[in-house]
């Protein structure tokens, strides 16, 4: 597939499995399934735009370190593209790619009005004071301005985020505007407009998926065990 040799090449070694090919790999099966026009998929194969910028910060030492953030913006068919912000050192382009896709499929599967997004930066966000991790936001913020918007994309929380890099994203977007823009950005505290309930939906959701699917087999939660893998 041409999309998979569009993306800088990352991980190579043996036993690596890039995150892009395999979110294409899960397309094809269903594009399969679904007898999809060839072209169709070719379009679906490819994230409408990635960009990524340069976020300059100046650590608390005095020093100044250069980070690359990235955004990817995958389909807005359905509507304006939306996805979490993660802060991770394994975010590459490719797994932003993989994760804007996966979001673009979760909200028409759902028939949520939007399309899929994804951003993030590669640190860790432990070694980082709050100072930094503030700076950091609201530089990789401002050098998307003209990429971001409530209705065009709007970031999220993810692995390495929460409610407080929210309110820094969507302070710097209302500053550079020139005026409150609450919708920028989703996961904001309550105090700013933000959604009850919204910290811990990630987690019901997926109770009452696996809720869901023991019913369908005649079971219950009641003396289930559970394996976790991964995290984030």
């Amino acid at each position: 597939m041409v999309a998979k040799s569009l993306l800088p090449l990352e991980n190579n070694a043996p036993g690596h499995i890039c995150p892009f090919d395999q979110a294409c790999s899960y397309l094809e099966a269903a594009a399969k399934e679904l007898k999809l026009d060839p072209g169709l998929l070719e379009i679906l194969s490819h994230p409408r735009k990635v960009v990524t910028v340069s976020v300059p910060v100046k650590r608390d030492n005095g020093e100044v370190q250069v980070l690359a953030g990235h955004r990817v913006q995958h389909c807005d068919v359905l509507g304006p593209y939306k996805g979490g912000t993660r802060y991770h050192p394994a975010v590459t382009v490719r797994e932003v790619s993989a994760l804007a896709m996966l979001m673009t499929w979760k909200c028409a599967l759902l028939g949520i009005p939007y399309g899929g997004g994804k951003g993030g930066i590669a640190i860790e966000p432990k070694s980082y004071s709050v100072g930094e991790l503030e700076r950091i936001t609201r530089r990789y913020i401002s050098e998307l301005i003209k990429d971001i918007g409530p209705e065009v994309d709007i970031p999220a929380p993810d692995m390495g985020t929460s409610s407080r890099e929210m309110a820094w994203m969507m302070d710097t977007y209302s500053v550079n505007v020139g005026h409150a823009v609450p919708g920028i950005v989703t996961g904001k505290p309550l105090s700013i407009g933000g959604s009850r309930g919204r910290e811990l939906a990630t987690g019901r959701g997926v109770m009452i998926v696996v809720r869901e699917a023991l019913a369908t087999r005649g079971k219950s939660l009641v003396g289930a065990r559970v394996v976790i893998q991964g995290f984030g």
